[in-house]
């Protein structure tokens, strides 16, 4: 089973539609939610090289990127095979 993490913030729309896509698809995630976790916005720069918006959402420690990003792969069928891998 994939690994999939997202860096969010609350009242982020861009984060709602990601885990809405996600939570259709039925993937299980974990959510770093950086207003109760602000320590963790570094760790967050760093592994997404400097991206600081978000989401930011990784797969099996793959940067994807943010909404847009996911849902390309999703349109793309990428996002099936990453899932599954």
């Amino acid at each position: 089973m994939s690994i999939v993490e997202l860096y969010t913030s609350p009242f982020c729309g861009y984060c709602a539609a990601a885990k809405r896509l996600l939570l259709n698809k039925g993937v299980t995630f974990l959510e770093i939610d950086l207003s109760v976790e602000p320590n963790r916005r570094s760790e967050m720069l760093l592994r997404a090289q400097g991206n600081h918006k978000v989401p930011q959402i990784f797969i099996n420690n793959q940067h994807v990127g943010g909404c847009d990003e996911l849902h390309a792969l999703d349109q793309s069928g990428k996002l099936v095979v990453m899932l599954e891998s």
